[in-house]
């Protein structure tokens, strides 16, 4: 089932979540929920707080990466489909790339973002097997992005505040519902 994304501005974004034991209601439609309604809005990722669930999950898949990318990104992307349940990010490296992001709860805006270039993320997978896992470049920025939402940060938090002030306007926009999306949204 697709899901409203919830748009800028709406308070379960900034709440942060609770982790969830294997015994969550309903958790493998939830999942398939959250796969669904961020295929439809050709996303690469959805956090639970953007569908209005303050718990610790959030699902990704770069496929629709793969044809933006080099070669090399290519085939690191081309098979990035995980579930991340109570998720912790335990290590960052001091590397750091700055880096072009959008949101599906922030529809038409794209700004630099910077965020470590290596992470390690200790997570949950959808069978509630512990996982610890490294991830590099775009993969790490994407688990990045998400983590935030959990946390209950969006990108622009990220944004210096010359450029929060220039996109201040658009915001205002998505936060009175007037934003223009392909996709449910619910403000």
């Amino acid at each position: 089932m697709i899901l409203p994304v919830y748009l800028y501005g709406h308070t379960a974004l900034r709440q942060k979540s609770e982790d969830i034991t294997k015994d969550y209601p309903d958790i493998e439609q939830l999942i398939s929920d959250m796969f669904e309604t961020m295929y439809k809005a050709e996303g690469v990722g959805l956090a639970a707080p953007q569908i209005g669930k303050n718990i610790n999950i959030f699902v990704v898949d770069s496929a629709i990466l793969v044809e933006e990318k080099n070669k090399e990104d290519k085939e690191n992307l081309k098979n990035f489909k995980k579930t991340f349940i109570n998720p912790k990010i335990t290590f960052n490296s001091d590397k750091k790339l700055h880096v072009e992001e959008g949101c599906l709860s922030v529809p038409s805006i794209h700004e630099k973002v910077l965020r470590y270039a290596d992470i390690t993320v200790e997570y949950l997978n959808e069978n509630f097997e512990t996982v610890v896992e490294n991830f590099k470049n775009t993969k790490a920025r994407i688990i990045q992005h998400e983590y935030d939402h959990l946390q209950g940060t969006i990108f622009v938090d990220k944004i210096s505040p010359i450029r929060k002030r220039f996109i201040k306007n658009n915001l205002n926009t998505i936060i009175k519902g007037k934003s223009k999306t392909s996709y449910k949204t619910k403000v």
